[in-house]
């Protein structure tokens, strides 16, 4: 009896359900979207203060709680991943990896700042060794170990090039901020953990949005944001983020062109290839993104070579039979109209499907003021900041002041930020902005509302100019029926109607 009690192997450590149930919320708030709605009521559970559905807990509240739960199971010498098997000891490593990743979080957000000025040279990681050892000393295996410290400092470019680079907390905004951070984790960050965080380059998306409603910002969040390996002998991450990000505009070359730019062209290859030249999807890293901007204006025989790109991630520049493979992943953004864009002239039904794993519409500024007023202040304030570099209430209430004078709460913004940005430099120069009042014809959506903000509308005209602002978004009689309500012949007299006071 005492030599099979000697053999016995001693008995594996189990959480109370107490602390089962308080790591089940850790877990749950290291993978909730920090743009979504869910992770403000997880830290109120957590730190078992404030209630759900209130204000957000301050980071550092729910931290020492997670802090002192960890201590607890260390003080008890439960706390080793490595004494666990299955559930019990995913919760454990959720906590260390939320306690290590907070606790070295501003080390990390200098590290991006400082890399952003330094440029494409990969800066050192000087606290890198700490966040290593102290994950191995939790049970973590070198490979997971690695693997996290790259993850702890994506997260942070993921969120500091969607919270402090993209303005704006209206609702529309606020959804384009969650989109995008799934664009990058996808909607279950556990899933990118484990199968993604290196596949990614598969997974195209399609922006889509108005001329100046910031579908680059938005390209960029998600191109700056790729997972980049950590090089543990040089003490550096393989390649700088700075680099990751290729974007390229279609609509500023003539068609013959094109190809060039985006996959390079030898010497000699045309009249005029006086050298070798590398296009975007070369210089494009392999952690990186290629940002094709005007996506909606290429001709079919470069949609059939960039299909190729993204079926079987081979190129091959012209003049040269050479095949290249391209490692990174491809963005697209147009100002199309999606039913435009797949229209006559628009794009090959097996390209829009290849391209369009994700696609994020970017709202228009107008509708962006419409949810929250208080929009165009943000916008204003950081717009003036970046342009004098440092803040400046008196010059930013200059700016409030004359838009608000000049162009009144209803003005639809036809060019959206980039007519925002504009008009501050405007106003800064000479005290002035009029505003566009050459409303393009075709952009029925910002005539409609302009009109409707002054009440020049009485209801026949408020419907017919509905109607016809359906017509130009569905293309169809009996679609603008369906969705008003109206028969057919009704709709088709409104719009022959609104078309006649054009």
């Amino acid at each position: 009896m005492y030599m099979e009690c000697m053999a016995r192997k001693p008995a594996q450590p189990a959480l109370t359900a107490d602390d089962r149930a308080f790591l089940t919320l850790v877990t749950r708030a290291v993978f909730a979207n920090p743009f979504g709605e869910e992770r403000a009521d997880l830290d109120a559970r957590i730190t078992g203060s404030g209630q759900p559905g209130g204000e957000r807990m301050p980071t550092s509240e729910v931290m020492r709680a997670v802090r002192r739960r960890l201590e607890k199971l260390e003080k008890a010498g439960v706390a080793d991943i490595r004494a666990y098997a299955g559930a019990d000891g995913e919760l454990l490593a959720h906590a260390h990896l939320f306690d290590v990743y907070h606790e070295h979080k501003d080390a990390l957000d200098q590290l991006l700042l400082e890399q952003i000025e330094a440029g494409d040279d990969p800066r050192p990681v000087p606290f890198a060794p700490e966040i290593l050892r102290s994950l191995d000393a939790r049970g973590f295996d070198r490979a997971r170990t690695l693997r996290s410290l790259a993850l702890f400092f994506q997260i942070r470019r993921g969120f500091y090039f969607i919270d402090r680079v993209i303005i704006g907390g209206s609702p529309c905004m606020r959804a384009l901020k969650r989109t995008l951070w799934e664009a990058i984790f996808t909607s279950d960050i556990r899933w990118y953990d484990r199968f993604l965080w290196d596949r990614l380059e598969d997974f195209s998306t399609l922006l889509l949005g108005e001329t100046g409603s910031g579908k680059g910002t938005a390209a960029a969040a998600i191109g700056r944001s790729g997972y980049i390996p950590f090089d543990e002998k040089k003490g550096r991450f393989v390649e700088s983020f700075t680099r990751a990000f290729v974007p390229i505009n279609l609509s500023q070359f003539p068609e013959t062109l094109i190809e060039s730019e985006l996959f390079g062209h030898t010497k000699g290859s045309f009249t005029g290839a006086i050298e070798s030249h590398e296009g975007a999807f070369a210089a494009c890293s392999p952690h990186g993104a290629v940002f094709l901007d005007e996506i909606g204006e290429v001709s079919i025989p470069v949609q059939i070579k960039l299909l190729q790109i993204l079926q079987e991630r081979v190129f091959s520049p012209v003049g040269s039979h050479e095949r290249r493979r391209f490692r990174g992943r491809v963005i697209a953004a147009t100002n199309r109209p999606l039913e435009s864009l797949r229209g006559p002239g628009g794009l090959r039904d097996d390209f829009f499907y290849r391209l369009s794993s994700d696609v994020i519409v970017v709202p228009p500024l107008r509708q962006r003021i419409a949810e929250d007023p208080s929009e165009l202040e943000a916008l204003v304030d950081h717009t003036v900041a970046r342009l004098l570099g440092e803040p400046s209430e008196e010059i930013a209430s200059l700016v409030r002041e004359t838009l608000l004078r000049g162009l009144g709460p209803e003005y639809p913004w036809p060019g959206n930020v980039r007519e925002l940005e504009q008009a501050t430099r405007r106003i800064i120069l000479k005290r002035r902005y009029e505003g566009d009042r050459r409303i393009p014809a075709s952009d029925a959506q910002a005539r409609f509302l302009h009109a409707a903000g002054r009440g020049e509308f009485d209801a026949q005209q408020l419907l017919a100019g509905y109607c016809s602002l359906l017509f130009e978004r569905h293309g169809t009689y009996q679609e603008v029926a369906r969705r008003t309500g109206l028969d057919r012949r009704t709709v088709k007299k409104y719009i022959a109607q609104a078309g006649a006071g054009a």
